[in-house]
């Protein structure tokens, strides 16, 4: 491994990468800074999977509040949850592989959207319904509205 290369990863991250993209290129395998080139990808791959749940926590904060205060569904609530909505969208595009996990996502930010919608609200976690009363494809669907 060139000491040069892996002196780039702790001082300047772009020259780094760009080495490790020209190396891949030039199928210079041997020379790749291989232990650094792994963590950087699985980062990657976990930072994807976040933005999924941050991305479904939001959207469902907001179909939280639609329901539990219908008279208060302002056009902000809506840009939100079509916003989400379509980011979710293209994440599931270009990932096609985190759609059978969706709901596993779903399941486990509900707790934290009923939370968030809360604080939004100033109402009781208790005021909003304890267990996802969406499905998938209601959640996803740019048509709905509870």
């Amino acid at each position: 491994m060139d000491d040069h290369i892996d002196s780039d990863y702790e001082r300047d991250f772009l020259v780094w990468t760009e080495a490790q993209v020209a190396l891949l290129r030039a199928r210079k395998f041997e020379q790749l800074d291989l232990e650094n080139v792994i963590e950087e990808l699985e980062a990657v791959a976990r930072r994807d999977k976040r933005e999924v749940a941050h991305r479904m926590e939001k959207l469902l904060t907001h179909l939280l509040k639609c329901r539990v205060q219908p008279e208060r569904i302002s056009n902000s609530w809506r840009r939100t949850i079509s916003e989400q909505r379509k980011q979710i969208a293209r994440i599931l595009k270009d990932m096609p592989s985190l759609r059978p996990v969706l709901d596993h996502y779903i399941a486990d930010s509900y707790p934290d959207a009923i939370k968030q919608a809360a604080r939004e609200t100033h109402l009781p976690p208790s005021s909003f319904p304890q267990q996802n009363p969406y499905t998938t494809e209601q959640i996803l669907d740019e048509d709905f509205l509870p």
